[in-house]
């Protein structure tokens, strides 16, 4: 039943923008879709097999703009015979922007759901309002930010449930290398405000360059990390990933 709220939760308030503004928009930009697909796999002494799976909508309205994101990963190693999994994961977020008069400035809404179930965590997911803007950009890079309050809702595998206030922060920078290449980095932080309470960080460095104007690779280094976890479990995992990138 917990969980069952939170997604509705999560649900209700992505969907603020189509049922508080269901009104007509120009379009100022057609949607965008993104698909990433990375197969990896290995033999010998220890045979593995890792799937990364990743997509993003964006859509960019004349008074909103909306992102919803998926992304899974999935790893599973066989070593004398005996199969384990070894990474399951699973990320939703939905965020839409109601934009202010001023160039790149926002007001946002957020919502995010994370199933990773060798994290000690049998759900981690974050709400949050606040506001979007950019410090600077120019034709070649650029440097956004989010911040703004929240709340959290975990439950560990050992069902311990929690509720906390937050502070979502995220930070997104691009470089374009060429005509053809670009470096992202992006860094998020649902910052619990209470001591002794779960903050959930994430960081993806990525390079991709284009093979033709709608197939991409990429290669990615993500990093997330708890700082509050069950005991056996670390704090702190790390995935290298080479995707394939189709965008229409």
């Amino acid at each position: 039943m917990y969980l069952f709220k939170t997604i509705t939760i999560v649900c209700l308030i992505s969907a603020i923008p189509l049922a508080a503004f269901a009104k007509p928009h120009k379009k100022l930009d057609p949607m965008r879709t993104e698909l990433e697909l990375g197969v990896i796999a290995t033999s010998g002494n220890t045979d593995s097999t890792a799937l990364k799976a990743k997509a993003t909508i964006k859509q960019d309205l004349e008074e909103w703009k909306n992102e919803y994101l998926l992304d899974t990963l999935y790893r599973e190693s066989e070593y004398n015979g005996v199969s384990e999994d070894t990474a399951k994961k699973l990320f939703v977020s939905a965020q839409s922007d109601y934009k202010l008069s001023e160039e790149h400035t926002s007001l946002f809404v957020y919502g995010s759901y994370t199933d990773d179930r060798l994290s000690g965590y049998d759900y981690q997911s974050t709400v949050s309002v606040g506001y979007s803007g950019r410090i600077f950009g120019n034709k070649k890079s650029f440097l956004d930010y989010s911040v703004g309050p929240g709340f959290s809702f975990n439950r560990t595998d050992d069902g311990e449930k929690d509720r906390t206030a937050i502070v979502r922060m995220e930070a997104k920078y691009e470089y374009r290398l060429s005509r053809r290449a670009k470096f992202t980095q992006t860094i998020s932080s649902d910052a619990a405000l209470e001591k002794d309470k779960n903050t959930l960080s994430k960081s993806e460095t990525a390079l991709s360059a284009n093979i033709r104007d709608d197939l991409s690779m990429k290669a990615a280094y993500s990093i997330t990390h708890n700082s509050e976890v069950e005991d056996g479990f670390e704090r702190t995992d790390a995935v290298t990933s080479l995707t394939l990138a189709y965008s229409f």
